[in-house]
């Protein structure tokens, strides 16, 4: 990356609100270095080697920032909810005891305490790299492969009867194959495999893409910005399942999502789905793989799969593997092999019902937790811990789990191998009691509660405000007292 640097900062960072967020950036009209600590010195160089910090350069530029934010002066919706329409229900006041009782249960904002989080998180990923954890073990992945193998066998022997239960038994087999390659899918998308883009990229589009139908581009896309700004109701596409369903009083009104460039409305479809979103969860889950689909295919038919450089081949080759899964699975398979169109219907709902677990896995750890804004002055740290829960679970469950129970922990360090998560794990619980940060684990029954607990919670806030809004409309009261 030293050929990309454009400059160094002479002062401790503080973020900025990007421009996404209203954030205004102008240059210091002061001359010399500013003496406030609202400004940053940034140094431009035009060498390959870059101006010394403490020695700035003649040609250094001083670009003014504001302070961080004070907890009180953070927005309930974000720094440009008001610019949005206001359609819904009326959710400031909700949104904003929330962010409050949040920050009641994380570490303060202020500089010397995110600070002191961020050094010790340095350390921590020293020790990290120091102790290997970023080594894979592939002797793991062929203790896996052999248990498939045997899962597939003890499949084909109890259920491959009859010509209806061969059918099911070769579809149970193979999604039960494919739920548990796509673990390894997610570890080459995050290069926890070989740590080589090429190598690992081909890996996670011949499982992704070819075996299971599903576009590794959009999943990085998407997978990516899910990880820096996890559960921001604006910026997070992982939480953006609006009209079907709202994690938090944010989703209750019209929002602007800033990854799909689109306005969310607050509509007549929302208002009766989410009232009963805690009854629909597991069913949508069953079918979400067909939003998975179409996810794939407009991602790689839109101009934001276009890549240039040393990645130009990803996205012709995506689209060759899965017009090569479709062919093999919808003609072959599906069309050719099956004869009557409701044995059809039936086999493929059941090969994508049975994938239910793994999508339920993905949103347990974090729909229960926080979405509040605590603005630009948290650090990564605190906010991926804040945002992120772990499944706690047996280490003979590891398997089935596939390294996602360990959430918190792989957004900590996303590039560490999942079979060294649980060991991983040791030191986040010793790094969290150093900085007194909330790290959340419950057992996997206990995070579904947890889940059907936060929907059902969102659906009573949606009902009081509409009934406010009702009372208010008759009687010109807001009936909170």
């Amino acid at each position: 990356m030293n050929r990309y640097r454009i400059g160094r900062v002479s002062a401790p960072w503080v973020n900025f609100t990007p421009p996404i967020r209203g954030g205004k950036f102008s240059p210091s009209t002061s001359d010399g270095p500013p003496s406030t600590p609202k400004s940053l010195s940034i140094h431009a160089h035009a060498s390959s080697r870059p101006s010394s910090v403490e020695e700035p350069t003649p040609e250094a530029k001083t670009f003014s920032s504001p302070p961080p934010p004070s907890p009180n002066e953070i927005p309930a919706g974000g720094a440009d909810a008001s610019q949005l329409p206001s359609k819904g229900p009326d959710n400031a006041r909700i949104v904003k005891q929330a962010l409050k009782d949040d920050m009641e249960n994380y570490p303060s904002l202020d500089t010397e305490t995110q600070q002191h989080i961020v050094q010790k998180y340095r350390d921590l990923h020293e020790e990290v790299k120091v102790g290997g954890y970023y080594d894979c073990r592939y002797q793991e992945y062929a203790k896996e492969s052999w248990m498939v193998h045997d899962f597939s066998s003890a499949s084909r022997a109890v259920l491959g009867m009859a010509y209806d239960s061969a059918t099911n038994a070769r579809d149970d087999e193979a999604d039960a194959v494919q739920h548990q390659i796509m673990f390894t899918a997610h570890d080459a998308g995050h290069q926890g495999i070989t740590h080589n883009f090429v190598i690992d990229t081909l890996i996670g589009m011949f499982i992704a893409d070819f075996c299971c139908g599903l576009s590794m581009g959009w999943w990085k896309s998407s997978h990516n910005v899910h990880h820096l700004v996890t559960n921001h109701h604006e910026h997070d596409p992982d939480i953006q399942n609006a009209p079907l369903f709202a994690m938090s009083p944010s989703f209750l009104s019209t929002f602007h999502s800033s990854y799909y460039n689109f306005t969310f409305p607050w509509d007549r479809v929302a208002e009766l789905a989410i009232p009963y979103q805690r009854y629909t969860y597991y069913p949508i889950m069953g079918i979400a793989r067909f939003n998975l689909y179409l996810l794939s295919w407009c991602h790689l038919l839109s101009p934001r799969s276009k890549t240039l450089g040393a990645a130009a081949w990803t996205r012709p080759t995506e689209i060759c593997f899965m017009l090569a899964y479709w062919f093999i699975f919808g003609y072959c398979l599906v069309w050719r092999s099956i004869p009557t169109w409701p044995l059809r219907i039936m086999f493929v709902l059941i090969s994508h019902i049975i994938t239910m677990p793994l999508h339920v896995q993905i949103t347990l750890s974090h729909w229960a937790m926080s979405t509040s804004d605590f603005g630009e002055a948290e650090s990564f740290p605190q906010h991926q811990l804040r945002t992120t829960m772990d499944v706690e679970c047996p280490a003979w469950l590891d398997f089935i789990h596939g390294g996602l129970q360990f959430q918190a922990v792989h957004h900590l360090f996303p590039g560490v191998p999942r079979h060294n998560l649980r060991r991983l794990q040791q030191l986040v619980i010793r790094f969290c009691d150093e900085t007194n940060i909330k790290y959340k684990r419950l057992s996997f029954v206990a995070g579904n509660k947890d889940v059907l607990g936060k929907l059902g919670e969102v659906a009573n806030q949606l009902e009081m405000m509409i009934k406010c809004q009702k009372h208010m409309a008759e009687t010109g009261e807001s009936g909170l007292h």
